[in-house]
């Protein structure tokens, strides 16, 4: 069974889901809200809550990426240093081409260059703070 990255955001993840949808050129993603499940009276849904996104998914490069936005009220801090998400190709227009979406609006760590184990490698923290490396696999 694999080990998904599962990515939280605080009431944009529908904007983070199209915007990676985009950058690797994925179909259009489907949506579930916190809103779309069936009420609990005992529990009312925050009018808040409707529309946030409980969960969303994308498959990049054949790895499950999982979204959700937090619930209103629980703790939320942006992207860190703890994590980056790797992007694996053999496929270096691909390398390329999501290294410079990802970097509009976000900050370059490292160019993409030639290192011992790849022949195209970068690092990019996005607009919405997730460091990302990028790799071509030889």
């Amino acid at each position: 069974m694999p080990l998904n990255a599962y990515l939280n955001f605080n009431g944009n993840t529908r904007e983070v889901v199209l915007f990676y949808a985009e950058v690797f050129g994925l179909p259009e993603p489907v949506f579930s809200t916190f809103g779309s499940m069936p009420e609990e009276p005992a529990h009312p849904l925050p009018p808040a809550a409707k529309d946030l996104i409980m969960h969303a998914q994308l498959t990049i490069a054949g790895s499950a990426l999982m979204f959700s936005d937090v619930f209103p009220g629980m703790p939320y801090q942006r992207g860190t240093n703890d994590f980056s998400l790797a992007y694996v190709s053999k496929d270096e227009a691909a390398i390329r081409d999501a290294f410079h979406k990802l970097m509009e609006g976000g900050e370059v760590r490292m160019e993409l260059q030639e290192v011992p184990w790849s022949p195209c490698y970068g690092m990019v923290k996005d607009k919405y703070g997730i460091g990302w490396q990028l790799s071509l696999e030889s």
